[in-house]
């Protein structure tokens, strides 16, 4: 066992320890509002959450799987555009989306002031309500969509070209080779990218708390916020971590019975058929529609605002709000990075169970819930205070007999990213690995060269595209990231995403705008960037 090892399971056991916490903490009993909580809140917020993300799922399944299709299969106006722009709806985050939908639908918007001036039209509120749990499943649909439908075409344009061939040349119709042939065999790219949705969903707090849905996120906060009471948020923690948890085996199970596989190792990308007349003028009108829906007219909205609002909000304070969302982010990404670098080093070493389950375990924080790190790295370091008391008193750290110094400060906030986001470097890196292979490091071991002189002179700089796509999408989800930065920030301290939040709050949702498009945009310049990076590599 070498040092990449041994750094490699020590950042494993940070990234699991905050799960453990919450496994000890249910263990120990229930707090003083536990029966209250368990009569009262635990019903309805497990049967809406499990509602949620059910609806969801299925929603985002036929979307997604629908036009991951339709781009990979056929050619018709607008489709090479389509292609990537149906990626765009991920940089809204969804609970932005839902403040631009419920202001656009109310009373006073866009809509209904429309309807009302230019065409006499005086419908029933209730025609615009969104506030419920079908226009959280609209919301989500929506703008997560994505997750479903990038994983699903990347599937279709690498391994299903001899299937679908094949099922032409019998006779099937498009119909009938989408039916019995694509569904059957993408059935674990696209439940792949339906449990990312699901996660998603169970761990949103911004949309259901402002549309008054009652999941156990918003029990958690509650609890935490609302009745001070952490023993009993860690039990909804668990109870949250239960339905993770049933999701990722449920994954694993579909994987598993899979009953179509390749026969061998060469695949034949899939050559799409050109549409005609009625049908590529369908297909392009339905892909206009969803662009529309999921990424212009929200966008569109927000800019109206941000010029209606710009000078009221962007002042002094809202420059200190940007760098300290910006240095927040970068401080955890680069953390992130380094971390990952060492454990998908020492993965290398490993083909086996161990390098298998080391890489489940990092990864482990981007499939829980925002609310049930928090918890668990909250535990953590209350823990780490009291170890640490006698030292903050002889150094007149903090007051009183057990002061909380870390439990206070911005490291928590850092390290809980760390934990969350840990994911999205590792995946990048592993994946840097596999296309650059073992042949340079077996060849540099052969000249007499060490595992870390090999990594730095040979291995990085093969990995710089790699590396920049996980350092950039770890900026992005920190930035856009809610509920930790919401439970775990500093008194007094604020980034983008909690400035919406409270500016949405407020009923303030025009002021909202000029933060919201600030994540926006910097989530539409990292698929810019993204993108230059991938037609990098490939030149």
């Amino acid at each position: 066992m070498n040092g990449w090892t041994i750094s490699s399971l020590i950042v494993a056991a940070a990234i699991l320890l905050p799960v453990f916490f919450i496994l000890v903490s249910v263990a120990q009993g229930p707090g003083e509002n536990w029966s209250h909580i368990k009569q009262y809140v635990l019903k309805d917020a497990v049967m809406q959450s499990a509602w949620l993300a059910l609806l969801t799922g299925l929603f985002t399944t036929g979307l997604g799987v629908g036009l991951a299709w339709l781009t990979a299969a056929y050619d018709f106006p607008l489709s090479r555009l389509f292609r990537w722009t149906f990626a765009l709806p991920l940089a809204i985050p969804p609970y932005i989306a839902a403040y631009t939908y419920s202001a656009m639908l109310g009373y006073t918007g866009v809509v209904q002031t429309t309807l009302r001036n230019t065409f006499g039209l005086q419908l029933s509120q209730g025609w615009f309500n969104i506030m419920s749990v079908q226009g959280a499943v609209f919301i989500f649909t929506m703008f997560l969509y994505p997750y479903v439908y990038l994983i699903a075409r990347a599937f279709l344009e690498s391994q299903t070209g001899a299937y679908v061939e094949n099922a032409r040349l019998l006779g099937r119709g498009p119909w009938s080779v989408f039916w019995l042939v694509v569904l059957p065999i993408s059935r674990p790219a696209i439940a792949g990218g339906v449990i990312l949705v699901c996660f998603e969903v169970l761990g949103d707090y911004g949309v259901v708390s402002y549309f008054g849905i009652s999941t156990i996120s918003t029990a958690i906060f509650k609890t935490w916020f609302g009745m001070y009471d952490i023993a009993s948020a860690s039990r909804l923690a668990a109870w949250l971590m239960i339905g993770v948890l049933g999701l990722f085996l449920l994954e694993r199970q579909l994987r598993r019975q899979r009953r179509y596989s390749a026969t061998s190792g060469k695949s034949r990308p899939l050559v799409r058929r050109r549409l005609r007349g009625a049908g590529g003028a369908a297909a392009c009108m339905f892909g206009a529609v969803v662009m529309l829906v999921s990424f212009v007219i929200p966008v569109a909205q927000l800019v109206v605002w941000a010029t209606w609002t710009a000078d009221e909000v962007w002042h002094e304070g809202f420059y200190r709000i940007i760098g300290d969302t910006v240095a927040v982010a970068i401080v955890p990404t680069a953390l992130t990075m380094v971390a990952a670098a060492i454990v998908a080093v020492s993965v290398r070493q490993f083909d086996g169970i161990f390098g298998y389950m080391l890489a489940k375990a990092v990864t482990a924080g981007y499939s829980i819930p925002g609310a049930i790190i928090a918890i668990g790295v909250l535990a953590v370091f209350i823990k780490l205070d009291g170890w640490l008391a006698p030292v903050y008193v002889a150094l007149r750290l903090g007051t009183g007999e057990a002061p909380l110094v870390l439990s206070l400060s911005i490291v928590m906030l850092v390290a809980a990213y760390v934990v969350r986001f840990m994911a999205t470097g590792y995946n990048a890196l592993e994946a840097g690995f596999e296309k650059i292979g073992p042949q340079y490091a077996e060849a540099s071991r052969l000249l007499g060269r060490g595992r870390t002189q090999t990594f730095l002179r040979v291995e990085l700089p093969l990995l710089k595209g790699a590396l920049l796509s996980g350092t950039v999408l770890t900026f992005v989800e920190i930035v856009k990231e809610l509920p930790l930065a919401l439970l775990l920030r500093p008194f007094n301290f604020q980034t983008l995403a909690t400035k919406t939040y409270q500016y949405a709050s407020d009923e303030r949702i025009h002021e909202a705008s000029v933060p919201a498009l600030c994540i926006v945009v910097v989530s539409l310049a990292s698929v810019y960037l993204l993108n230059r990076i991938e037609r990098g590599m490939e030149v």
